[in-house]
Formats: structure tokens, sequence, C-alpha cells
């Protein structure tokens, strides 16, 4: 038996044996009109992992039989990137195309290291293909990501796990040569998830697992794993775009949705303060004026989880989401305080009316601060007009009501307040 691991013997050396992205490398695709010409730009692969950037890029350099550098952003520096540099310059005078430096989880690479990389980019010194599984709008610096194409990278299909595992299982040459039944899959993939070296690391357990006749059915598969169906990377992109889609769903008063996605963290291990911590943002942010209750309830979920931990809390989270979800819908405070931060910025720091001021000194009353203040309890129903705006704003209208029962009737005390003056 090979020492080499299953994932790197079954590891494609072609195009046409590599599986899945065919947006990207199928016939007419653009990155495989770009390796067909053979003018390679720089470029970034995004995606989760298991998904092939690596071989991707390992491919390319062997079709176009350019000298292929590897970087990991986990165990080089500055002094690491300098050095490829040095390398790649020196063979310039033996070749016409300039080498390819591979980074792989250039997300990791600091501010200083990613700079290190910008002259030898922009030069030709050689091609750079990044690969991350991190949103590279966020991790990578601008200068680089403006002289880098991103091309993104889906998890594998069902059909492409089948594929694969139908490939793997009659071209290996150590896997052909056993005694292979296959019965079910459903789990097998189930546990890949999307995941190429998920997938092949499985069928290595299983395979080592099984001494005689080996046998891939769901009861044998979730055996030999043990572990969670989940998929999911509290670190990872996944992890921001399971969250995203809570909140969206709660949003969207779809509380069979916002369950599903609160169970997908729930079963992976996902921390019940940040969950709970979204929740108080949505109420205030979704649901706000609407249902002023729903913050208290969320700021109420809180405490609860930060006391009560797994597996109860849960139950407690699940009653939020529903709430939160099934709730009337006003963002209008959200609104309310973005246009104010944007009347901040264009007009700057007016001065305080001088009625509003305070007068804790003779001087200051001399000067008039605090003349003309209505005290507002000194007037029926609590309110008396008068000007509470810099003068250069007055009249300017921020908070708009939403169009629900409770905002619905505010506005109308308000407008029976303030007449013309505002707009809610």
């Amino acid at each position: 038996m090979s020492n080499i691991p299953l994932p790197e013997r079954a590891r494609p050396k072609r195009l046409d044996n590599y599986i899945g992205q065919q947006h990207l490398v199928g016939k007419g695709a653009i990155l495989r009109k770009m390796i067909d010409s053979g003018k390679l730009s720089s470029f970034i692969l995004w995606g989760p992992p298991g998904v092939g950037k690596t071989t991707l890029a390992k491919i390319i350099a062997a079709k176009l039989e350019r000298p292929f550098y590897t970087l990991s952003a986990v165990t080089s520096g500055v002094k690491d990137v300098r050095e490829v540099i040095k390398q790649a310059k020196s063979r310039q005078f033996f070749s016409s195309f300039s080498p390819i430096l591979f980074i792989d989880e250039i997300h990791r690479f600091s501010k200083s290291q990613q700079d290190s990389l910008l002259g030898a980019v922009e030069d030709g010194t050689f091609t750079l293909i990044g690969a991350t599984t991190e949103n590279p709008s966020f991790e990578v610096i601008s200068p680089l990501l403006s002289r880098c194409q991103v091309y993104i990278l889906e998890p594998l299909n069902k059909a492409d796990l089948k594929q694969l595992f139908e490939q793997t299982i009659a071209q290996d040459i150590e896997l052909k040569q056993l005694n292979i039944k296959v019965k079910e899959t459903d789990a097998l993939f189930l546990h890949a998830g999307g995941d190429a070296r998920k997938l092949l690391n499985i069928i290595e357990l299983v395979v080592n697992s099984s001494p005689e006749k080996v046998i891939f059915s769901d009861a044998i598969v979730n055996n030999v794993l043990q572990q969670k169906i989940a998929s999911y990377d509290k670190n990872g992109e996944m992890h921001y775009d399971i969250i995203s889609a809570f909140i969206k769903s709660i949003r969207g008063s779809d509380p069979n949705a916002a369950i599903y996605w609160l169970a997908r963290m729930v079963e992976g291990g996902e921390d019940v303060k940040f969950i709970a911590r979204r929740l108080i943002i949505s109420a205030a942010e979704d649901i706000g004026l609407a249902n002023p209750n729903a913050l208290l309830l969320a700021n109420s979920c809180f405490q609860a989880v930060s006391i009560i931990g797994f597996p109860e809390s849960r139950i407690i989270l699940s009653e939020a989401t529903i709430y939160l979800a099934n709730s009337p819908k006003s963002n209008s405070a959200y609104m309310a305080i973005g246009d104010a931060q944007q009347l901040v910025k264009k007009t700057g720091n007016l001065p305080v009316p001088l009625s509003l001021r305070n007068s804790p000194t003779k001087l200051m009353k001399e000067l008039g601060y605090g003349k003309g203040y209505k005290y507002s309890h000194a007037y029926k129903n609590n309110f008396a007009e008068q000007e509470f705006l810099p003068e250069e704003i007055s009249g300017t209208s921020i908070y708009k009501a939403g169009d629900n029962p409770h905002e619905n009737k505010s506005a109308q005390i308000l407008k029976s307040f303030w007449g013309k003056r505002y707009k809610f």
C-alpha cells in the first residue's frame, strides 16, 4: 500500500480530468479561454475548501509549462516573498514567459506581505494566482485586488461528487484492486458537503476500516465517521453566509426558513451569544418601532442564553427567532439614524439653538442661553411647538414613520403636533 493519501493520488493532472467549476474551465468558459490562449493574467480563486483551487493552479502551470512557485500564507513571510521574486527575475533571461507564483490562503497575508507583491505583479516578474476561502474584498488590499481578476469556485454538486467517486474507485491504482461494492451513496455525499478532499478522505476511511470486502452504504459511512452532518466553519465564509440567511429570513417574515438556519448554526456548534447578539440587532434594525417589545425580548434572550448555554439555549433562541420573524417590520429607526448621520456629515457642526442651551452661570443667561425655551410638561398634551433643530436645517424631516399600526398611530399624533413643519 502507498503512503500517499488518496486525495493526493486522485489529484488530476489535466483539465480534462478536472471535476467541477465548469463555469470557469468548461468549453468556452472564461478561464479555459485564457489557458488555451496561453496569455495568463494574475487572478484570485475564491471558494470554500476542497473545491480544487490548488489543483487548478497546478494544472494551469503544467499546461502552460511555466515555472511554478508556491507559498503558504500561514508559514511564509515578506522574506520568502522577496526570495521568490529574486528567483523569478533570475529566470527572465532563460524564458519569455513569467513564472507562476501560487499563494495558498492569500487572505492570511498581512498588508506588508501583500504590499511586497505589488511591484512584481505590476511589472510581470511573475503571474500571481491566489487562493482564498474568504471574501477577497475584505481580506486583500485594494492595490493588489485591482491587479487581479477574481474567479469564484462553487462547492461540488451531487453530480460532481458522484463523478469523482466513480472515477476514483475505477482509476486509483490501489482502489481498483479491491473488491468494492456500492449500495448507497447518500450519506457519503451528504458528509462530503461539496468538498472533494473531504469526499476522498471519507472513501479512504471506509476502505481502511474494511479489511476484506469494502461496502459503501449509508449505515457504514455514518458509523465510520461518527460525526455531525452539519458542514459549518465558525471562522469561514459559511459562517457569514448562514447568519446572513438567518437574519434575512427573519426580516422576510419567514419563521420556517429562520428556524432552519438557526438549526444549521446550532448543529454546527455556533456560539449562542453570537446568535443572540444578531437577534438583538435584527429586533432594532428590522422590527424597530413596529413592535418595540421585540428589542426587549431579544435582549432577554441574550441574557438567558448567557446563563443557560447549550442544549437548552436552542429553545430560547427558537422562541425569540419565531417571535421576531412573526413580528410586524419597520426599519424607520435604522433609516432615521443613517439619514441623520449623512445630514451631519453634509452640514458639519451646526450651533445648538440658544434656547436649548443650559445656562448654569449668570454670564450664560446674559448671553441668552436658555431664553425662550418652553418646558413641554407645562403645556397641554405635554407639547409646546418650538425649534429644536439648528436654524440652517429647520424643518428637515429625518424620521419617516413605517407603515404599521404602531407607527401609524404615532404619526397621527406627531402630525397633530407639528402640522406642516415635518413630513412623517
